[in-house]
């Protein structure tokens, strides 16, 4: 969790094991995320750079991802 942003990847609703989606990494202009392991992570030193454009909510096929303000 970054100082001001917590980018949150569901697990459970994520379809990157299943699928391959990366639609949330395509999309991000920060490279706040990447597949690791089969699965979509965040990248800890990118999440303060979340210009909060909400795409990779957007392009989520399965509303596996948020984006919350922390202040």
């Amino acid at each position: 969790m970054g100082m001001f942003v917590n980018l949150k990847v569901n697990e459970r609703l994520c379809e990157a094991r299943e699928t391959g989606c990366q639609k949330c990494i395509d999309m991000c202009p920060v490279d706040a995320f990447r597949l690791e392991s089969g699965k979509i992570v965040t990248i800890f030193d990118n999440e303060d750079e979340c210009t909060f454009c909400n795409m990779c909510v957007q392009e989520c096929p399965k509303a596996a991802v948020k984006v919350v303000k922390l202040y």
